[in-house]
Formats: C-alpha cells, sequence, structure tokens
C-alpha cells in the first residue's frame, strides 16, 4: 500500500515515496535485529526517516553506491542521517546531523542509468559516538537509543486522536494527496508508529522533523507535532481559501493565455494548427481598418470562435469567409470629390452632348456638396428609349465628381437575395450584390447605376423592387441589412443612378423614393453631333481606320441617319456607321488607299437601297386616313389611322391589335359624331346605314393609349365627308364626349419622330405648348404647330 507525497509540495525535488508496512508493529520491534556498534552511514538529502516508516530512495553518489552494496551483502543494515544543507551535493561527516535512524535495506534495484534504488525501513534510532572512517564510504560508531513505550492513558489517547483527525483534514484540504491516505491512516493503530509516520510525511522544514526525530519522550514528541499539525492545518485553509478565491478572480488574460495554449496543443494533436497564420493576418488587418464600434465588436466575436475552431470543421469556412468579408468591406473608407464645377461641367458635355437637364441636376448636387460639405445622396431615375446613353452618363458623371463607379444589371432579377444577400447558414450563401459591389471596389461612396430597374422580376422567390425600398430611400440606407453581414452597413453617401425605359412598370412605393429625371430621343442635328464626336472616332479606332484622313460629311450623315435608322438613340445608327468603316476597312486594305470623304452615292453603295422613306406620308392623300403620333418604349414614332364606310347596320369595327383605351377612343369619337353629325354637315342616317371599320397598320404590333383619340376622330369624319385630311399633318390628343381635347405625353418624342417622317405641322392640345417649348428651336425648325382646345378647332384645321 502507497500514496503520493503525503504533505509534500508537488514542486519540491523529492527522490523517495512513503509505503506503509504489511505489519507496522515490525517496524517498532528492533529486538529481533542486532544493530552493531559501526555501521554504515547513508547520508539523506531531502527528508528524516523515522523508525517503522518504509522509504525508497534512489542512492547516486559513488560513496552511496558502495555503501548500499556492501550492507545489502552483509546484514542489510545502514545508518541514515539527513544533511544539514540539502544544497550540498557532496556532503562531509561534519554536513550531517548526529542522530538518525538504523534502516534495514529491504529491497534493492538496479536502474538502467546506472544508479541504484533502495527500499529501506526504519528499525531504531540512534546517536552518532565518532566516525571510524570516511572512505570510500562514512562508517560511525553508533549507539541505539531506546523508544519509549505509548502511554495509556485517556490523555495521550486524546493526543492520538486530535493527530489522526488534524491529518485527516489537512489531506481534505490538499487536493495533490489522494482519499485514499485518510482511509490508510485511520486504519493505523499503533501510537507511536502514528507518530512517526505523520512526522515522516509532514510538510515542514527538515530542521523541524530532525527536532521531532531526536525528542525522547513520545509525549512530548506528540505534543511538538501536534503543533505542526495546527500551523499546516492552519496553512491549508488558508491555500483553499486563497486558492478558491484566485480560481474566481483569475486574471482574465492569464486565463485566456493558459486556455490558448491548451487549444494550441489540442490542435498539434488533432493534426497540426493550420489556421494560426490566417488568423494572424486577420488581425493584422483588423488593426489598421477604420469601422464602427459594432462591426469590431461582432469581428471580434467571430475570430474569437475562428480561433477555437479547426480548419477541418465544416463551419470553418462560414465563420472565414464572414471575417473576410468584413475585412474587405470598406466601411468608412471614403473617395474624395472633386467640387471644381467648371472641371465637372467639361467632363460631362465632352462625354455626352446636350441633356441639360441632367447635367444641371449634378451640378446643383455638387455645388450643395462643395458648401455643405455633406449631404444625403440624391437617388435619381433616368427615364428614356434605348440608346440614348443613360448608363454611359453615369459613367461620365462619377467621372466628373471623381468617384468610383458600379454597374448592377438588375434586368431579370428574381431573387431578393441579390439585393439583402443570403443567411450565411446556407451553403453557397454570398452577401447581396450591392455589398459585393463595394467590396470590390474600396469604397463607400461610389456612383452606382441600377440598370433597368423597371424589368425586376417578381415571383414566388420573392420581390427585388421590395427588397430595393430600403436601398433608395434616403431615410434607411444609412442602415442598410445585409442577411450574410448580419448587421447594419452605411449606404447614404452612395450615389445611386436608375435608368429606365418605361416608369409604369416601376413599383408605386419604389417610383416614390426616386427623382425622375425624363431623357428624351435625340433629334437629327443632335445624331449628327454625336456621330461627328464619338461614333465615327470609336469606329474609326475599333476598325484600324485611326490615321486614315477620310472625311464624312454632315449630309452623308444625316442621309445615313433619314434613310437607314428609326430610333430615338444612337445605336442603330453606331451599328450603321460601324458597316461603313468595315467597308473602308476593306478598301484600304485591298487597294492601300482611300477617297478623302465618303458621298451619298457612297453610302448606297456600302449600306444598300434606303431602308425608311418620307415619301410615303406625301402620297397619302385620300379621305378615311389621318397620321397619328405614337410614343413607344423606342421613343416616338408615326402612326396610320386608316378609316373605310361599307353598306350595313352601322356596326364598328377595330383591327391593328388594338388595346382596350384605344378601342375605347374609337367608340368615343364615333359616339360623339353621332350627337355632333349636324353640326359637322354628316348625314345622320349614315350611321345606321353604313359599318365603320378602323384599322391601324402594322397588325403585329400592339397599340395602346389614348393618344390617338383626336386622329381617329379626323379620319373616321373625314371618311363620312368625304373630306382628305391635309398632308405633312400629324396630331396627338386625347378626345372626351363633350369634344375636349386633353394633353398627352412624351410630345418631345413624338415631335422628333414627326421631323424625322418629313411631316410639317402638328396639331396638339394647347396644354401641351409647355412641353414643346422644352425642345431646342433648332430641332423643330419648319415644323408648325396647332394649339387646339376642342374637336371642332382640330377638324377645322385638318379637313382640306
Amino acid at each position: 500500500m502507497s500514496f503520493d507525497k503525503m504533505f509534500l509540495k508537488p514542486e519540491d525535488d523529492m527522490d523517495f515515496l512513503p509505503i506503509i508496512p504489511l505489519n507496522e508493529s515490525e517496524g517498532e520491534n528492533a529486538d529481533g535485529v542486532e544493530v552493531p556498534s559501526e555501521i554504515p552511514i547513508l547520508p539523506l538529502r531531502n527528508t528524516v526517516l523515522f523508525p517503522g516508516v518504509v522509504l525508497p530512495i534512489t542512492v547516486g553518489r559513488d560513496k552511496s553506491i558502495k555503501a548500499a552494496n556492501d550492507a545489502y551483502k552483509a546484514d542489510k543494515l545502514v545508518g541514515v542521517l539527513a544533511q544539514k544543507d540539502s544544497n550540498v551535493e557532496d556532503p562531509a561527516f561534519s554536513d550531517l546531523v548526529q542522530i538518525g535512524t538504523v534502516a534495514k535495506i529491504v529491497k534493492q534495484i538496479k536502474m538502467p542509468d546506472g544508479g541504484t534504488t533502495i527500499i529501506i525501513q526504519g528499525k531504531s534510532r540512534f546517536k552518532v559516538e565518532a566516525v571510524v572512517a570516511e572512505d570510500p564510504y562514512f562508517k560511525a560508531k553508533i549507539q541505539t537509543l531506546k523508544e519509549e513505550e505509548a502511554p495509556k492513558d485517556p490523555d495521550f489517547e486524546a493526543y492520538v486522536s486530535t493527530i489522526k483527525d488534524m491529518a485527516t483534514e489537512i489531506i481534505q484540504l490538499s487536493p495533490n494527496i489522494p482519499s485514499e491516505a485518510s482511509i490508510i491512516l485511520r486504519n493505523i493503530e499503533n501510537p507511536s508508529f502514528l507518530i512517526h509516520f505523520v512526522s515522516g510525511n509532514l510538510n515542514t522544514d527538515i530542521k523541524e522533523k530532525q527536532r521531532l526525530l531526536e525528542l525522547d519522550h513520545i509525549r512530548e514528541r506528540a505534543d511538538v507535532l501536534m503543533q505542526l499539525l495546527q500551523k499546516e492545518l492552519q496553512f491549508a485553509e488558508l491555500k483553499n481559501k486563497v486558492t478558491n478565491k484566485t480560481k474566481a478572480e483569475l486574471d482574465k488574460q492569464q486565463r485566456e493565455y493558459f486556455l490558448h495554449q491548451q487549444m494550441k496543443s489540442i490542435k498539434e494533436e488533432l493534426g497540426g494548427d493550420t489556421n494560426l497564420q490566417e488568423v494572424k493576418e486577420m488581425h493584422k488587418k483588423a488593426d489598421a481598418k477604420k469601422w464602427p464600434v459594432a462591426a469590431k465588436e461582432l469581428f471580434k466575436k467571430g475570430i474569437e470562435k475562428l480561433e477555437r475552431m479547426h480548419p477541418s470543421t465544416p463551419d470553418y469556412s462560414v465563420v472565414y469567409n464572414h471575417l473576410d468579408l468584413m475585412l474587405e468591406l470598406p466601411w468608412e473608407d471614403y473617395t474624395e470629390d472633386h467640387y471644381d464645377l467648371k472641371k465637372a461641367r467639361k467632363v460631362l458635355d465632352t462625354d455626352h452632348y446636350g441633356m441639360g437637364k441632367i447635367k444641371e441636376r449634378i451640378l446643383e448636387y455638387l455645388a450643395v456638396l462643395k458648401l455643405k460639405g455633406d449631404m444625403k445622396s440624391p437617388i435619381l431615375c433616368f427615364v428614356g428609349p434605348p440608346g440614348i446613353g443613360k448608363t454611359s452618363l453615369g459613367r461620365s458623371i462619377a467621372a466628373a465628381i471623381g468617384r468610383k463607379f458600379v454597374r448592377l444589371s438588375l434586368g431579370g432579377m428574381h431573387d431578393e437575395s441579390e439585393i439583402r444577400g443570403h443567411r450565411k447558414t446556407y451553403i453557397g450563401a454570398m452577401p447581396g450584390r450591392i455589398l459585393q459591389s463595394l467590396r470590390k471596389i474600396k469604397s463607400s461612396n461610389p456612383v452606382v447605376i441600377l440598370d433597368e430597374i423597371d424589368k425586376v422580376g417578381n415571383d414566388f422567390r420573392g420581390d427585388p423592387s421590395s427588397a430595393l425600398l430600403e436601398v433608395l430611400d434616403p431615410e434607411q440606407n444609412n442602415s442598410f441589412y445585409d442577411n450574410y453581414l448580419e448587421m447594419e452597413y452605411d449606404l447614404s453617401k452612395v450615389l445611386f443612378i436608375a435608368t429606365a425605359n418605361n416608369l409604369q412598370s416601376i413599383q408605386p412605393a419604389l417610383r416614390d423614393r426616386l427623382e425622375i429625371i425624363d431623357l428624351s430621343g435625340y433629334a437629327v442635328e443632335e445624331k449628327i453631333e454625336i456621330a461627328k464626336r464619338h461614333l465615327l472616332p470609336k469606329q474609326k479606332d475599333l476598325h484600324g481606320l485611326k490615321t486614315s484622313s477620310f472625311r464624312v460629311n454632315d449630309k452623308v450623315l444625316e442621309k445615313i441617319i433619314q434613310d437607314y435608322t428609326r430610333e430615338s438613340g444612337v445605336r442603330e445608327l453606331d451599328r450603321q456607321l460601324a458597316s461603313v468603316m468595315r467597308y473602308q476597312a476593306k478598301q484600304l486594305a485591298m487597294k492601300g488607299k482611300l477617297k478623302s470623304s465618303l458621298t451619298a452615292d457612297d453610302i448606297e453603295k456600302i449600306l444598300g437601297k434606303p431602308r425608311y422613306s418620307n415619301e410615303l406620308y406625301k402620297t397619302v392623300n385620300m379621305p378615311g386616313v389621318a397620321v397619328g403620333l405614337a410614343w413607344t418604349y423606342v421613343g416616338g414614332d408615326i402612326l396610320f389611322i386608316e378609316t373605310s364606310l361599307s353598306d350595313g347596320k352601322g356596326e364598328l369595327k377595330l383591327t391593328g391589335n388594338l388595346g382596350n383605351v384605344m378601342k375605347e377612343s374609337a367608340t368615343t369619337a364615333l359616339t360623339y359624331l353621332q350627337v355632333n353629325a349636324k353640326k359637322y354637315n354628316i348625314d345622320p342616317k349614315l350611321f345606321e346605314k353604313k359599318n365603320i371599320h378602323i384599322h391601324v397598320p402594322e397588325g403585329a404590333v400592339p397599340k395602346d393609349g389614348p393618344s390617338a383619340g383626336i386622329t381617329m376622330m379626323t379620319a373616321i369624319t373625314s371618311a363620312l365627308t368625304g373630306k382628305r385630311v391635309k398632308p405633312h399633318l400629324a396630331m396627338t390628343g386625347e378626345i372626351t364626349l363633350r369634344g375636349q381635347v386633353l394633353p398627352v405625353g412624351g410630345i418631345k418624342e413624338k415631335v422628333l419622330a414627326a421631323k424625322r417622317a418629313g411631316l410639317k405641322e402638328i396639331i396638339l392640345c394647347s396644354q401641351n405648348e409647355k412641353d414643346v417649348l422644352e425642345i431646342e428651336s433648332d430641332f423643330i425648325k419648319g415644323i408648325k404647330f396647332h394649339y387646339v382646345k376642342n374637336m371642332g378647332q382640330v377638324l377645322e384645321l385638318a379637313l382640306v
């Protein structure tokens, strides 16, 4: 039976293990052992041996090994004396105490390193009388000291019981002593052995132990032992109290360091710590990052979680990617705006011709920024037909104010997670497109073009246009919440510019948040300028003709625009110019030279016969046919309204793929004429005898809207009266049952379409006069405008 280092500090350099003998009386009974008067002496370094106690000791000194070997071969008895100073490596006899214990070598074990371990048992105390020899080992003449019999009185029994109780209590308070030790202690019955055993294992100074050994009277020894035990018990209680208190108040940094070291060891055992460098890099980036307190706290929690994870765990990449996004987002990184308004205007004018309204709005925004230093960015929306430069204008604005540029195409987007991001727990989750863009360009105040906002999808997967409500509201977007990021992000400094072809397709709540700026189509004069300044140089460069000096004059450009394109923008014109440049490139490659300038005949040779002709409107000179003006998403267009009469019962027939509103306009026009037939010299019986058929050509194209109302009435009146409509005349306006003419939209596009078609006169509602005044006078030169309030005026002007 044994227990480990009872009452001994674990950090002490001990080289023994106390052992309790199987027969405790055996150690105390030295009568059966004849102790010689001269005996080999074995110095003991760290402890004191008491009679009856068994102790294993490692013998390392040559003298001690020789003494142990000789004794083991003879009577197995040695005298054990404690060193006065345990730090002395090679003690002289004078360094040893004078009273020690005769010990019997129970077992001798040879160790692999050449040392010897012996197990010795104390037999009786002795006193050194003289030194007999110092070589090859110490040998002394001794006198054994008789042990006093243990008293039988109750007083001494109380001493023994108290010693047992105190020793047991110390064992319970000391976490390093096994609990079995108290059981062993309880089973010791011999009072002398109990005192010796407890004394030998007491955690006290060697001098105190030696004093106990030197005391002759057992009662006196018990009394001193009790005092030492009392002192030790108080120390153990205090130590226990301090330990518990320290555990509760353990310094956080030390505790974390300790845990980190343990975690490091565990990770190394699991297969190496591969994320140490990654985490270190993240810490380094985080220290240099400018970000809000909330973001800093979230990052701190995330990095602590990452440090506890092994790279092979499934969640490691989720946490790592989230932290990586946080580090790469430009939280408080802004580019510096250029407040030079003259330079900004120059940049805008260089990149785009015309568009005065938009340029003024951008310069106003810059002026406020310059004066105030800070303001919420407006949410602009450019609405207009395709190909007029809405998207490229966004890039130009970014260049003018010195900001970075991002384009987000919203066409066909059907999942709101594209805007708000996915929750990071999903496989393949990622942040929304807005945060991805900011992460890419490293700026929190770019110009963001939300392209084709009117073509956002909407299905069972979600409604992205509803998610855009938060992004495009200046009152809310300073705390935009991305599901992946899991915290708010400030978008208030971002200049959002949306583009759309048709406002009607945009959700009303979203439309309400946008500052609408209408962009109408280009006049022929504008297109010529755009072709000269931008399209021709671009196409020359693309086709390797940059160094060629051939010219394309205004007349030739006008022919291409008039005869080969029908559009509000310039995309088709760009394609036609590309065809011309390809032909020129082929000529240069084959012949090695080019003509100095292109003529109208050259254009017909390259592009073929004209695709569009204005002759069509000159030949329309028969009753029942009127020319209307329509607005489509690609700009303005010309619309023919044909009416014919046939014998029947007064039915109205409508063809040409017309929408409900357009059909209702025709019915309204007919009803008005039936009521006012005499006023316009129409025989009322015609409405009963004749069927009226209204057809709008290009039947495959769907048509709708109220703006063809006055054109339909004019066409029906023309058919019923036999009077022809004035040539080169177009009209647009809504009618009422009372014959009033109401204003319509898209006037600039319609007027420019009429100009392109070669028409000379236009009838409009008087309330549309303000729209005409906004068009540059040079673009509408040669067109006469008639402003009307009722149908009487329309028919008076239109019918010959």
